[in-house]
């Protein structure tokens, strides 16, 4: 038990440090953008939702390859997995055409947020920036995918820190201005330029070590020129686009809440944005967990060793479950402490205690559930998981939230009313993920391990 324990540990720090790393991101953006006016900030978030919401939608359709080349590499078959890179390469050019032509063109959708003119085209500003780094960050994601199939996910992480290091120095000239170098203060725009150079730096770095790196050279992915092959980009169409719609569920579901809660005012508002950016941190842990689980999972059934994969899959879920609980009660216990490093409005913390008794049995199943995703895609089972999604996030989550929230039909109770109602549906819609995609896990190893 303790040897896969240290094997899942020892993926698993690499891919957090690199994920607090991305998260870093956005809180200094927000940080940063907020000190240079509210008009900028309102941009960035509003720009910035469309954003996550385009990206994670085409980037999840890329993580696809990371099942198949883990089980190739299992299997010893390593010029196929060249083979697939430079598909899923193809595959990433072809789904940033799309990515591209909305985000530089998003007027159509800025509309539907009636936001002033201004605002609007200050947000559009935003994006048409963040176009041009769009196909480069999808390009990094085919070298991420790869790397942490074969089991390297530090040399992603050395690119996702060193692109921290750089945003500090760009988002400060970028978005304040130096006057001395004729660098006019960008505000929100100077975030975006300085988010695009970072994304094709970062590609840059990744192409690179795909080419040079010991373990990642010997898949021979520039040795030769391919054109598209159809067969092999519909494969992975066909387990990318599940797992792509998942990533969107969530991005939508969460996206949504915070819509509808916003109509309660902006001291719940508040409150909500505290608990979904703890909930956010927390979820890092469960998730390179996951992400290092469903690599030793799918390394194991390429080699044909099932009774190995099923092992290290059930302990990957046990170690986050378990964990999971040590972090929720930790948070309960540190309550006081997390409430004052958020806020010092007694207003603001009065919404908030609540929320965080939700989102401690929230993290729980939260880890199970996450866990459970990555071991079925490490089998290539995307479509019932993104179903159960579909099902518990929109419809037990958003929907019984609203009910919930809303007092909808005069039924709920009035501790539920409000942000409350919206979070206790969410924790029931991943406690309802987590129990059928655990009993689907199940399910599929009985049948594919025999």
């Amino acid at each position: 038990m303790w040897q896969d324990i240290k094997r899942i540990a020892a993926l698993a720090w690499p891919v957090l440090v690199g994920q607090l790393a991305v998260i870093a991101f956005g809180v200094m953006d927000t940080a940063m953008v907020g000190r240079a006016s509210a008009f900028d900030l309102a941009s960035l978030a509003l720009g910035g939702s469309i954003y996550i919401t385009v990206y994670v939608g085409l980037m999840g359709i890329l993580v696809a390859l990371s099942p198949i080349a883990a089980q190739l590499y299992g299997a010893g078959e390593r010029s196929a997995i060249g083979e697939e890179v430079r598909q899923t390469f193809w595959l990433a050019l072809f789904l940033a055409i799309p990515g591209f032509l909305v985000l530089s063109n998003p007027q159509f959708i800025l509309r539907l947020s009636q936001a002033t003119p201004e605002l609007e085209a200050r947000a559009s500003a935003y994006l048409h920036v963040l176009a041009y780094g769009l196909p480069a960050a999808m390009l990094f994601r085919v070298y991420s995918s790869l790397s942490t199939a074969v089991a390297q996910p530090r040399i992603v992480m050395v690119i996702q820190v060193t692109g921290l290091a750089l945003k500090v120095p760009l988002n400060l000239a970028l978005i304040y201005g130096v006057e001395r170098l004729g660098i006019p203060a960008l505000g929100s725009t100077g975030c975006a330029i300085a988010t695009t150079a970072i994304n094709w730096v970062s590609c840059a770095l990744g192409l690179m070590l795909m080419a040079r790196h010991p373990t990642l050279r010997e898949f021979g992915v520039f040795t030769k020129f391919c054109w598209p092959q159809w067969q092999a980009i519909r494969a992975l169409l066909k387990l990318g686009v599940p797992m792509g719609l998942s990533y969107l569920i969530e991005v939508t579901a969460y996206s949504f809440m915070a819509i509808f809660i916003a109509r309660l005012g902006d001291v719940t508002l508040a409150g909500h944005q505290i608990a979904a950016n703890l909930g956010a941190l927390m979820y890092m842990l469960p998730m390179s967990i996951g992400i290092a689980t469903a690599t030793l999972t799918a390394q194991a059934i390429g080699s044909r060793d099932f009774s190995a994969a099923q092992l290290v899959g059930r302990r990957g879920v046990e170690l986050a479950g378990t964990l999971g609980l040590v972090m929720a009660a930790a948070m309960w216990c540190g309550r006081s402490l997390v409430l004052a490093a958020y806020t010092s409005d007694p207003l603001v913390a009065a919404v908030t205690t609540p929320l965080l008794a939700i989102v401690a049995i929230y993290h729980i199943f939260d880890a199970l559930q996450i866990n459970a995703v990555f071991v079925l895609r490490a089998w290539k089972v995307a479509v019932v998981p993104t179903v159960i999604y579909a099902l518990s996030l929109w419809g037990v989550g958003l929907g019984g939230g609203y009910v919930l929230g809303f007092d909808v039909g005069g039924l709920s109770p009035a501790w539920l009313h409000g942000a409350t109602g919206f979070w206790a549906a969410n924790s029931a819609s991943v406690a309802v993920a987590a129990i059928g995609l655990l009993l689907y896990l199940r399910w599929v190893v009985h049948v594919k391990a025999r």
